[in-house]
């Protein structure tokens, strides 16, 4: 599949469907890109759809599928688009860092990579409850092959990351900041089961889409 040219080939990219829920569509919109016109369509799309695909089976499909919806925030970021957010503090890293990472269609050194920032409905219920970040972050670490997980105070979002070569690391921007584990974290290994208690099992879907 080519770059995206024309109205008729951006809306055929945007009907493919990634996995039982999501569909491509979904990880396009920008703020960036609609306020300052900047087209948000990947060069590679293959690339893109491979990545993105990956993402969404392996991480997004079972979250929504054991806590409800998932609301996308902000996923997939065209090279241009991410390097004027770089570029006007629009809280954007580099494209160098972004590669497989928010640039789906970029590789970086180790490989393929996707990733969204998302937002779940039953975690902003749970956190006006009292429930910490930590929990989510230690279910997921417990249960999902993500590489990476960065939470955020607005909505306590979070970005997820899927990567052929994971690196397991979670990291918060809400109190208190830094890296809650790596590899190399004492906390790293084990079960964190107690840290989540009263969240659900782990739902697993096996019907193909």
């Amino acid at each position: 599949m080519r770059a995206p040219k024309t109205v008729r080939s951006a809306e055929a990219l945007g009907r493919i469907r990634l996995s039982q829920s999501f569909f491509m569509r979904d990880f396009l919109h920008s703020e960036i890109g609609n306020v300052h016109g900047i087209t948000n369509l990947p060069d590679d799309p293959e690339l893109a759809i491979a990545a993105g695909t990956r993402l969404c089976e392996e991480l997004l499909e079972p979250l929504q599928a054991t806590f409800g919806r998932v609301a996308i925030r902000s996923a997939y970021r065209s090279p241009r688009l991410n390097a004027y957010g770089n570029a006007h503090d629009y809280n954007c890293a580099s494209n160098a860092r972004n590669h497989a990472r928010h640039i789906w269609d970029r590789r970086d050194a180790c490989g393929m990579g996707a990733l969204a920032c998302i937002a779940l409905p039953w975690l902003i219920d749970r956190m006006q409850a009292g429930t910490p970040w930590q929990a989510m972050a230690w279910w997921i670490h417990d249960h999902l092959p993500y590489s990476e997980l960065q939470f955020f105070p607005k909505l306590l979002a979070f970005n997820i990351g899927w990567h052929e070569v994971p690196k397991r690391t979670i990291f918060s921007f809400v109190a208190p900041r830094g890296y809650l584990t790596r590899p190399g974290f004492p906390s790293h290994d084990g079960d964190h089961g107690h840290l989540y208690e009263g969240f659900p099992e782990l739902v697993v879907r096996t019907r193909p889409f």
